[in-house]
């Protein structure tokens, strides 16, 4: 433990008392009595020492009690305690005087509190605090009815967390309950307008109408249309009604799980022009991107049921419809385009468009032949940056020679007069399929005077046609496109 000696003879009196008994302790030290001998000022020095230490105690204890020897750990308790109770005294909501800021800076004295919105700063030149309001007075209404050294009224009410969780569980609880009366409100007015499937069923079967299934109806079709005892109306309707169902892969999946497809695929052979019309109508759209049902058809013959119908005298619509076909079953398929070319398809395809009036079968089979071919291109450029494709298919589609067979059946030839049509539409898909063609058939293009006249003039045509579009705004319009096609074309055949 450490002590400290205390200050003292602080006051006045206690001052002149002790002056004086120095002063008289000094005079008689240094003014000894005349005529005593030295023997006898010794013990007289020694009297005035104990004097002078008696005067000196005396005067500390009138001025601390306590004095002498203090100890500096309670003394330090004690003002901390000081401190803590004036800093209270300072914080006491009931002390605080409102100060009154306006829109310029003034310094703000210790003990003012500063309304809710205030700007505060430090004037770090100053080292005080200054206050002015913010630009955007936000609590001038709360400011009008404060007056000026009024104090400020400091809600000291505050809440724990738990009665914020409390709070909170009450406040979920009441949404919950609001929630729930309007779940409860919906599902009565469902029940208002709707009626369960159960009360429908039980209408349903006292009316004789059965609700079915996809699968249901695509059952209950088959069997109509293969039904001897249906009259030919009845078999193109149930062929009618079958096309809308089996655009859905899992419908066209599901006919001919229960032998449907099959049931269709001989439907090809029917005499009757209509039937088979709108079987390949069927079988057209079950095919589409549906690699499963491509399958089936393939061994259940329907490709060559396809190419007999296209290459017999059969009406033109009906042989829209298995042109068709024939068209959903190959894309995608490379071992059907095996079997294809297997079969003689190119040869019966030529045939197909040299007869009068399939113009518009000629422009599908040209379309047919360009999709084939850049398939083909595609796979193999996939297979070689992406590696996705399986060994097995790539090696299919290497195994499709369609590009030597094109040319040895005359196709060269037969493409590029097909650019006399008439409709730019048609004039478009021929030259994208002679762009194709042209690493095949370059020489059989530079030898045809037919193909450069016609080239010729398709351009002087098309110039025309993309000066009116650029005249009207279009810079990149139809006619300009194809008018590039012609241009990178006579390039390549110079």
């Amino acid at each position: 433990m450490r002590y400290s000696t205390v200050p003292f003879c602080r006051q006045k009196k206690e001052g002149r008392n002790w002056q004086k008994a120095k002063a008289f302790a000094a005079g008689s030290l240094a003014m000894p009595p005349q005529g005593l001998p030295l023997s006898r000022m010794a013990p007289l020095g020694m009297l005035l020492g104990l004097l002078i230490a008696s005067c000196f105690t005396f005067c500390l204890s009138r001025q601390n009690p306590e004095f002498a020897l203090t100890n500096t750990e309670k003394s330090s308790t004690k003002e901390t305690e000081r401190k803590e109770t004036t800093a209270e005294e300072e914080l006491d909501p009931e002390v605080l005087e409102v100060f009154h800021p306006t829109h310029e800076w003034e310094p703000l004295r210790p003990g003012q509190a500063v309304p809710a919105g205030s700007h505060v700063r430090l004037n770090l030149q100053t080292g005080a605090r200054e206050v002015k309001l913010q630009d955007e007075d936000k609590f001038r209404n709360n400011l009008k009815g404060s007056k000026k050294g009024k104090r400020l009224n400091i809600n000291t009410n505050t809440y724990t967390s738990q009665d914020l969780k409390s709070a909170l569980a009450k406040f979920k609880e009441g949404v919950e309950t609001e929630t729930s009366k309007e779940d409860k409100a919906r599902q009565a007015e469902v029940k208002r307008l709707f009626r369960p499937i159960e009360e429908l069923k039980k209408d349903f079967e006292e009316l004789n109408v059965v609700i079915e299934s996809d699968m249901q109806i695509m059952v209950r079709l088959i069997n109509k249309f293969n039904s001897s005892s249906s009259s030919l109306e009845e078999k193109i309707a149930a062929l009618f009604d079958l096309e809308y169902y089996v655009h859905q892969m899992d419908n066209a999946q599901d006919l001919f799980s229960f032998g449907g497809l099959q049931v269709v695929i001989n439907g090809l052979n029917s005499t009757e022009p209509l039937v088979k019309e709108y079987a390949a109508f069927v079988l057209g759209a079950a095919f589409s991107s549906n690699p499963k049902v491509q399958v089936e058809a393939i061994e259940g013959g329907a490709l060559q049921k396809l190419l007999v119908i296209l290459a017999t005298e059969q009406p033109l619509t009906a042989k829209k419809k298995v042109l068709f076909a024939l068209c959903s079953l190959l894309r995608h398929f490379p071992y059907a385009q095996q079997q294809f070319l297997k079969l003689g398809g190119l040869q019966v395809l030529r045939s197909l468009v040299q007869e009068k009036g399939t113009e518009v079968l000629a422009v599908r089979v040209v379309t047919l032949l360009y999709d084939l071919v850049t398939e083909k291109m595609f796979a193999e450029e996939e297979a070689k940056l992406t590696r996705e494709m399986s060994p097995e298919k790539l090696q299919q589609y290497r195994q499709v020679h369609l590009l030597p067979g094109l040319r040895e059946q005359g196709w060269c030839e037969i493409t590029a007069h097909l650019l006399a049509l008439p409709e730019h539409d048609a004039r478009e898909k021929v030259l994208q399929t002679l762009g194709t063609l042209l690493a095949t058939c370059r020489d059989r293009f530079r030898q045809d005077p037919q193909l450069s006249r016609m080239l010729a003039s398709l351009q002087a045509e098309y110039q025309a046609l993309a000066t009116l579009e650029l005249q009207d705004g279009e810079d990149e319009g139809y006619f300009r496109e194809l008018l590039g096609s012609i241009n990178s074309l006579l390039k390549e055949l110079r």
